[in-house]
């Protein structure tokens, strides 16, 4: 039987079937099951003779049966999700009972679908079980008061997940049905997978296959439940408007699918091929120099770009035709995050201002007539601000180049949406599909009925969740392993919600090498942020960067708190260490982007605190350098690298991060030497305190060089943190340096020489310290041999460079 005829006939019969607590066998997979609730099924019979009253009532009733029958089918998604991580692991293996593809099949959407229903199934129960007025306080919501449209337009606004589920049935089906035969481990696990089902959770055992059958079952029931809920609510209600769009949304995405061949979605050509819609989604297309708002198809053979036209008085949506390119030879290149044009930069703050206060008058709105209006209003403008801000604020580059010639380039604006992409389109040429010559009508003509994807994702459109997070979100980024070959690597960082704010954010690059070493804060303005998304990228010098890697992360208020929450997360062969914390706030109004502040000339402290970290990063960015390419130069540290270029990269330090990294990378290593010499002569009070410069000058008359050292270490002991992590740090990679001294001719009395009067000086008289006999000899040759005691020391301390991110709990690793 066709499935997808069954779903016709389902639709046909507008009714709302929820699964029975009986055994499905194999064969019984597209028998429907028994209704738990048949008085749902006489609604749509009767509707039209009932108050508003009644309506309300019975609408009741058809709320706690989609409940219900959420209920049973998040439980079917987590038995068929159980076996999975088993799965995953045993690819790994010598005898693997499925090879790593074959998992990615099998599972293919379900994770993302199961999310998408427990978000759902979460705020619909919150809902229904929330106190409302009564004369006991306990009487739950049942009348206008009750809104629950929000909730399942954001669902249906999801509903694209399915599309690429159903696209992917048959290929699981047949891993499933192929290795049922071949291998009794996992025909052991196919036949006996068991789920508690009914108010009263008896077991109820499907096979594999029947559990795979359950979201094409159900992606057609959605369209029922809307059809019927939208009859039990009056025109007047709240949620009217809002199931209105949702069962419109709906039954579009279940007419392309009902009308595309052999459950797939394709175009049949002149000669009986096929052409399969494989993505598509909202970009923005530059022109000229103009941004356009476009909807981008990608079929198995070519890129087509359109416009979309709404629906007027008279006329259905459509889609004009705009470009299209063949995928055979198609070249792509993406270009990393780049800074917005000023005028650009204008607009967007504008519209970020504008949004912050559409979104605060939304939150104000009361309930009643008046106040309906209003918050209508406020969201209408609050989206129309977003659409604005989608073609605009962009700032991520793919550019397309064909062999022909013809090129275009399009703006997207998240690095891990462009990797996608990127990633489906690298596939299909990877393929060398000929292009049979479209027939641009007919194919642009089916864009309304293949898309998967029905509008931009603003967040203004989705449903208010109250796990969602508001305020101050912070994110440290330690450390990455798993590379294959040794690279300079930086993280990307992404958060949703509200764009009032910059939403990514980027770490420096590390030093080339298989470990790399970030301990970089990242601090992000939320509203709404529901899930960060980490990407791992190589640098590779220029323009050209590769992402490694990607990862995503569900943000939950009730599970992130003011203290550091460390985890890992693995991104394919790479993982990368992380923390986050989150402090809950009342947002101000957006600002002028915020500058960085300073690193020259202020006190270590600061830095340090601003940086969330005890080592300043631009310590730590010049001794990596220094160490992966001037051990072997000849006088390091004390061959001065061009006055010019210094004050080049001290200018860089003061004011991006990742742009001094970046001229760090190809600068003279002298002139890197430099640099960090400089930040130490310039600190306001010296990296050994001026206040412990006597007792240093009283040690080094001890004798005994043990005893001289133990003294030593003990003053060291008594510095502040950062100024002690970062003298060991510097410590530890001067004797490196020295390790050298054949080659480079800087031994430890050298370095000691050049760095000891910028590390140690004399108290000044009238600043809070007494006065001092000693003259200007006397107090080279105490700065001198105190950095080289200490550099003597074979038992220094090890130095931390950053601050402790993590709790007294276990580490959680997290994997996507």
């Amino acid at each position: 039987m066709d499935v997808y005829q069954e779903a016709v006939g389902y639709l046909e019969s507008r009714r709302v079937p929820v699964e029975a607590e009986t055994e499905v066998l194999e064969e019984d997979v597209f028998q429907e099951c028994s209704p738990l609730h048949p008085e749902i099924l006489d609604l749509p019979h009767t509707l039209t003779l009932c108050s508003p009253t009644e309506m309300l009532e019975r609408r009741l009733v058809l709320l706690k049966g989609i409940l219900e029958s959420e209920e049973v089918y998040l439980r079917e998604l987590e038995t068929l999700l159980t076996p999975m991580k088993a799965l995953r692991a045993s690819a790994g293996t010598s005898q693997p009972v499925l090879s790593s593809r074959q998992v990615q099949t099998v599972f293919y959407q379900v994770p993302e679908i199961r999310d998408m229903h427990q978000s759902f199934y979460s705020g619909l129960k919150a809902r229904l079980t929330k106190p409302g007025p009564g004369k006991d306080g306990e009487k739950n919501y049942t009348g206008f008061d009750l809104m629950v449209g929000d909730l399942f337009l954001k669902m249906v606004n999801q509903i694209g997940l399915y599309g690429g589920f159903i696209g992917n049935y048959e290929n699981a089906v047949e891993v499933v049905r192929r290795c049922t035969l071949s291998d009794p481990r996992f025909r052991t696990l196919a036949q006996s997978m068991m789920s508690r089902n009914g108010s009263n959770k008896t077991l109820t055992k499907y096979t594999f296959e029947a559990l795979l059958y359950k979201p094409l079952d159900r992606v057609t029931k959605t369209t029922l439940v809307l059809h019927d809920l939208l009859k039990t609510t009056p025109e007047e209600h709240k949620d009217y408007s809002f199931l209105q769009e949702a069962l419109r949304l709906s039954r579009s995405f279940l007419s392309g699918i009902n009308e595309s061949s052999q459950c797939k979605r394709e175009v049949t050509l002149s000669h009986g091929m096929r052409r399969k819609l494989m993505r598509d989604g909202f970009v923005v297309d530059v022109s000229e120099g103009e941004r356009s708002l476009r909807h981008l198809f990608l079929y198995t053979d070519l890129l087509l770009c359109t416009k979309h036209k709404h629906a007027t008085k008279g006329k259905q949506e459509q889609y004009r035709f705009c470009w299209f390119l063949p995928l055979a030879g198609l070249k792509l290149r993406w270009v990393a995050h780049q800074e917005r044009p000023p005028d650009t930069h204008l607009r967007v703050h504008t519209a970020r201002t504008k949004m912050h206060l559409h979104r605060q008058q939304l939150r104000q709105h009361t309930n009643g007539p008046r106040g309906i209006a209003l918050a209508a209003r406020s969201r209408k403008k609050l989206e129309q601000m977003e659409l604005t801000l989608f073609t605009h604020s962009p700032l991520y580059t793919l550019e397309l180049h064909s062999p022909s010639g013809k090129s275009h380039t399009l703006l997207l604006s998240s690095l891990s949406e462009l990797e996608e992409w990127r990633e489906v389109i690298d596939k299909l040429t990877k393929d060398n599909i000929e292009t049979v010559p479209p027939d641009l009508l007919t194919l642009t003509s089916a864009c309304v009925k293949l898309r998967m994807t029905q509008q931009p994702p603003l967040h203004s459109t989705h449903a208010e969740d109250e796990r969602s997070l508001c305020g101050t979100l912070s994110v440290a980024v330690h450390s990455a392993c798993g590379l294959q070959q040794p690279a300079s690597v930086y993280a990307c960082v992404e958060v949703d919600g509200y764009e009032f704010y910059d939403k990514q954010a980027q770490t420096h690059s590390s030093v080339h090498s298989l470990n790399p070493h970030w301990d970089q804060e990242l601090c992000f303005q939320v509203d709404g942020a529901q899930e960060l998304r980490l990407l791992c990228v190589s640098e590779s010098g220029g323009q050209h960067h590769t992402v490694l890697g990607r990862a995503s992360v569900k943000l939950d208020c009730k599970t992130l708190n003011r203290r550091w929450k460390r985890q890992t997360l693995h991104l394919g062969q790479v993982e990368v260490t992380l923390s986050l914390k989150y402090c809950p706030h009342p947002l101000e109004p957006p600002g002028a982007t915020a500058q960085q502040k300073p690193v020259f000339c202020v006190p270590i402290e600061t830095v340090a605190q601003q940086e969330g970290v005890l080592v300043p990063h631009v310590v730590r960015c010049c001794v990596e350098e220094v160490e992966r390419r001037g051990l072997d130069e000849v006088g390091i540290y004390r061959v001065s690298g061009t006055t010019s270029d210094v004050g080049t990269l001290k200018a860089a330090f003061n004011s991006n991060l990742r742009e001094a990294v970046t001229r760090l990378r190809s600068a003279e290593v002298n002139v890197v030497s430099g640099v960090l010499k400089l930040y130490f002569r310039e600190l306001p009070e010296p990296l050994v305190p001026m206040k412990i410069f006597q007792s240093l000058a009283k040690t080094l008359e001890i004798q005994d060089v043990a005893s001289r050292l133990v003294s030593m270490l003990s003053l060291l002991q008594s510095c502040p943190d950062p100024n002690r992590h970062t003298l060991l740090y510097l410590l530890h990679h001067l004797q490196r340096v020295s390790e050298k001294q054949d080659v480079n001719r800087m031994s430890l009395m050298n370095l000691a020489t050049v760095f000891g009067p910028s590390l140690l000086r004399l108290p000044v008289v009238g600043l809070g310290h007494a006065g001092s006999t000693m003259d200007i000899s006397q107090e080279v040759v105490v700065q001198v041999q105190v950095v080289f005691c200490y550099l003597q020391c074979n038992n220094l301390p090890e130095a931390r460079t950053s601050l402790p991110h993590d709790t007294n709990d276990e580490d959680e690793t997290t994997h996507k």
